[in-house]
């Protein structure tokens, strides 16, 4: 197979931060609202709200743009989930930068989602629609109209906002002068299909799910969507690293350390997230393929992407492990780079390895 011209090479060294300025850029907190979305099954919105933030300020030509795509269960506080990455001084700067992270299409964060309010007063639960990652990236074309900027500097994401990103330049090619695609594929393959069905099951078989329908019964599924979060997680963090890290120490009798582990991850999630959201959302990501409704032959479905792009693997990812991210690096088009983070911690890397991460992108938005 003959590809575009593609580089491989190991995370670059971090360079010199410079100093933030004394003013810090702006930040604000804003909800736009759309009217008549149709997503591709078919279901129609009457509106869809649009939660989004914005860090920095936008430039008089608007040329200083950058799109961040959060991760399944990320929001749109990107200076707090990638602190260290983006911020005054990092390398996504946002002294430099104006900085956009939107809550996807059926989250829990302020985006239309299950427990938005359906037309009689109730949460949609069980009537919201299935989306895609399309789905969520042409309501973000819209947002990227309402903001008034043509041409985004670079969207970036990482895990599921790496998919998000690739299809962002897919849709309109012209509407992003550069791609970051992290720890992402093109397309999610079986193993990845039935980690994300143990997840699904595991939240639809809670007795308090009642099929989506749980918030207008006054229950919640915190068993199923901390099972199914300990169920993710074993993807999020590799086996080597989670061996070195706990052993076979014990917490107390017949409770281990990673099984503690576990548990807090659990708690975390339960506290914060929405179950059906889970659902959905992973939904998307598990059916996700750039190759639907353009060509089976990967080279052509990428073809009208963006022509500049960085793509990034973590070493240790067991959930997109580096070969099958390469694929995608290896069949986009224009220039692309693939840089291979050296860690030992897993697909989480992505959100860990804050040094790497930040070389890697500071050289791509400065080419």
């Amino acid at each position: 197979m003959t590809s575009s011209p593609t580089s491989t090479r190991a995370s670059p060294p971090l360079r010199q931060r410079r100093r933030p300025p004394p003013d810090m850029p702006t930040q604000s907190t804003s909800v736009e609202r759309i009217l008549g979305f149709v997503t591709e099954s078919g279901h129609t919105f009457g509106t869809v709200e649009v939660a989004y933030e914005t860090f920095g300020t936008l430039n008089a030509d608007h040329s200083n743009a950058v799109l961040i795509e959060h991760a399944l269960t990320g929001d749109t506080h990107v200076t707090e989930w990638w602190a260290g990455v983006v911020g005054p001084g990092e390398a996504i700067d946002t002294n430099e930068f104006f900085v956009v992270c939107a809550n996807s299409l059926g989250g829990c964060s302020g985006t239309t989602g299950p427990q938005s309010l359906y037309d009689d007063g109730l949460p949609y639960g069980s009537r919201f629609p299935a989306v895609t990652i399309r789905d969520m990236v042409r309501l973000e074309h819209h947002l990227t109209q309402i903001l008034g900027i043509e041409s985004w500097h670079a969207v970036i994401g990482g895990s599921m906002g790496g998919a998000r990103a690739l299809e962002f330049g897919l849709l309109d090619r012209h509407k992003v002068k550069k791609c970051a695609v992290i720890a992402a594929p093109a397309f999610c393959e079986a193993d990845q299909i039935a980690w994300a069905m143990m997840q699904e099951r595991a939240i639809e078989l809670d007795s308090d799910y009642y099929s989506g329908d749980y918030t207008a019964v006054g229950r919640f599924p915190s068993q199923g969507l901390g099972l199914a979060r300990q169920i993710a997680h074993l993807t999020y963090r590799n086996d080597a690293e989670l061996n070195q890290r706990f052993s076979r120490r014990l917490r107390s009798p017949d409770y281990y350390e990673v099984t503690s582990y576990l548990d807090h991850q659990a708690k975390k999630l339960t506290a914060r997230f929405d179950p059906h959201s889970y659902v959905v959302l992973t939904r998307a990501l598990r059916d996700h393929d750039v190759r639907v409704g353009r060509s089976h032959d990967l080279t052509t479905a990428l073809a009208e992407g963006c022509t500049d792009n960085l793509v990034v693997s973590v070493s240790s990812d067991r959930l997109f492990p580096p070969t099958q991210v390469e694929l995608l690096a290896q069949n986009l088009p224009g220039a692309v780079t693939h840089d291979v983070i050296e860690s030992d911690v897993g697909h989480d890397g992505f959100l860990t390895e804050t040094a790497a991460i930040s070389a890697a992108l500071e050289s791509f938005l400065h080419a």
